[in-house]
C-alpha cells in the first residue's frame, strides 16, 4: 500500500515523478581516447558484476527502477544526476582503471563528511557501512553509491528533498538543530571497499543480529520524522536478518547450513518480535489495518499476554471499527499494566465512543421503527376509506329508494281518487 510522502520525507519515489523522464547517469570520466568512447556498447547486463571504467557507463537502473539514460555533461567529471540540478556529483580523484563499482544490496564502505553551504561540517565517518538501497544514508548519497567505482572521491550537491527535507536534522538528546530544514548540502566521499553478500556470510548470530539491529534503528529514526513507508521498509528489511519462521517458534529455520544455539534463536525471535511491534505501529499510522493486524498476530502467537502487542491490536479493531473489540483489549491491557496511564486514557475515550454509537444505533432504530408505524398507519388508514365510502354510499340508497317509494305511493293516491 503505497501513500504519498509529504514534502518533508527525506526520501522520494523517483519512479512516480516526473523528473525521471529527464533522468541521465554520469558517464565516468577517462583518459580514453574519442573513438573508443564511440565504440563503447551503449547498454550493459544488468548481471555483470565487473563493469570496467573504460566502458563508460554505469548501471544507474540499481539505484532508480526503471533505469536512467546516459548523457553527456558540459563540464568534463560534473554530472547532472537527474537532469534537474537538484543532485549533482563532481568526481574529485578517478578510479583505478580496473576499480569496480557496487550493486542494489552490496554492503559498501565509504569515507565521507556533510557540511551546509557555508561550510558548517553536520555529520563525518571514516569508515561508515551501509547496504546500497536501504536508507541507511540520505537518499542524494544513496542514488550515487552505485554510480562510483572503488577507491573514487567525489563531491555531491544535493538538494533538500534529497537530504533531510523540510524537517531538517535534530539532535536526538536536545531541540539543538544540526541541518536546518530545507538546507541544500555538499557532501565528499571516497568509496572505499564494497562486498556481495552470499549467505556464507551471515552465518553467524552476531552478523545477523547486528544487521537486524541496524536496519531497525534506522527504521525508529525515520518513525520519528513520521516518514512511516521507509520506517516500514527498514523493518522489514531488519526482519529479513532476524530469521525468517514469522515468530512460530515451532518452525523450521528455513536457512541450510545455518546452525544457531536455542539461546541465539531465541535472541532473533525476540528481536524479531520487537520489530514485528514497531512495524506494526508504523502500518497504523499509515491507516494500512490489515497488514498491521498480521504484524502483531505474530508476536501474539507467540507472547499471548505482550501488552503492546494487544494494545496495538486494540488500535487495529477501532480502526477497523470494533469498538467493543477493542475495549476488550484494552481492558485486558489494563490488567497487565495497571499504572499506565495512556491505556487508561484510551480506555476511557473508548468506552465514550462505545457509549455515543450505542445511542448513535438507538436513534437510528427507533427513526427505523418510527417510519415502520407509519407505513402501517398509512396503510390501515388507505384500508379503511373505501369502507367509509361504501357505507356511505348506502345510506344514501336507501334514502333515495324510501323518497322514490313515497312519491309512488303519492302518485298512485292521486290517480285513484
Amino acid at each position: 500500500m503505497d501513500v504519498e510522502k509529504s514534502s518533508s520525507s527525506s526520501f522520494e519515489d523517483l519512479t512516480n515523478a516526473e523528473d525521471t523522464k529527464d533522468i541521465r547517469a554520469a558517464q565516468a570520466a577517462t583518459s580514453v581516447s574519442e573513438a573508443l568512447a564511440e565504440s563503447v556498447a551503449a547498454k550493459v547486463d544488468d548481471d555483470d558484476d565487473n563493469v570496467k571504467k573504460s566502458e563508460e557507463v554505469i548501471a544507474v537502473d540499481d539505484v532508480v527502477e526503471k533505469g536512467v539514460r546516459e548523457g553527456d555533461d558540459e563540464e568534463e567529471g560534473v554530472c547532472d544526476i537527474l537532469g534537474n540540478k537538484l543532485l549533482i556529483k563532481r568526481i574529485v580523484k578517478k578510479a583505478p582503471e580496473s576499480a569496480e563499482h557496487p550493486n542494489r544490496g552490496d554492503l559498501v564502505t565509504i569515507k565521507f563528511t556533510g557540511k551546509l553551504e557555508d561550510g558548517t561540517i553536520v555529520e563525518k565517518e571514516e569508515s561508515f557501512q551501509c547496504h546500497v538501497g536501504d536508507f541507511e544514508v540520505i537518499q542524494g548519497l544513496d542514488m550515487v553509491l552505485p554510480m562510483m567505482y572503488v577507491g573514487e572521491q567525489a563531491q555531491l550537491t544535493v538538494d533538500p528533498r534529497f537530504g533531510y527535507g523540510a524537517t531538517g536534522l535534530k539532535k536526538e538528546t536536545s531541540a539543538e538543530t544540526i541541518v536546518p530544514p530545507n538546507a541544500s548540502l555538499i557532501y565528499d566521499v571516497e568509496l572505499l571497499n564494497y562486498q556481495y553478500e552470499d549467505f556464507k556470510d551471515l552465518k553467524t548470530f552476531d552478523i545477523l543480529r547486528k544487521y537486524g539491529s541496524r536496519k531497525k534503528e534506522r527504521a525508529n529514526y525515520f518513525y520519528k520524522r513520521g516518514e512511516y513507508n521507509n520506517a516500514i521498509h527498514l523493518y522489514r528489511r531488519a526482519l529479513d536478518y532476524l530469521d525468517n519462521r514469522d515468530g512460530d517458534p515451532d518452525a523450521e529455520f528455513g536457512k541450510e547450513d545455518l546452525e544457531l544455539s536455542n539461546t541465539d534463536s531465541q535472541n532473533l525471535l525476540e528481536d524479531r518480535l520487537i520489530v514485528y511491534n514497531n512495524l506494526a505501529m508504523a502500518q497504523i499510522k499509515i491507516g494500512a489495518f490489515d497488514a498491521a493486524l498480521q504484524s502483531v498476530e505474530h508476536v501474539l502467537r507467540c507472547q499471548p499476554n505482550n501488552p503492546k502487542a494487544l494494545y496495538r491490536k486494540g488500535r487495529v479493531l477501532e480502526g477497523k471499527a470494533d469498538t467493543q473489540g477493542a475495549i476488550k483489549l484494552l481492558q485486558k491491557v489494563a490488567v497487565l499494566e495497571p499504572d499506565n496511564r495512556a491505556v487508561q486514557s484510551d480506555l476511557a475515550r473508548l468506552f465514550i465512543k462505545a457509549r455515543r454509537e450505542e445511542h448513535n444505533e438507538k436513534e437510528m432504530y427507533q427513526k427505523m421503527l418510527g417510519q415502520a408505524k407509519k407505513m402501517e398507519q398509512t396503510t390501515a388508514d388507505r384500508q379503511k376509506t373505501p369502507l367509509v365510502d361504501n357505507s356511505k354510499l348506502k345510506l344514501l340508497g336507501f334514502l333515495m329508494g324510501t323518497i322514490l317509494v313515497g312519491v309512488a305511493g303519492v302518485a298512485i293516491y292521486r290517480y285513484k281518487y
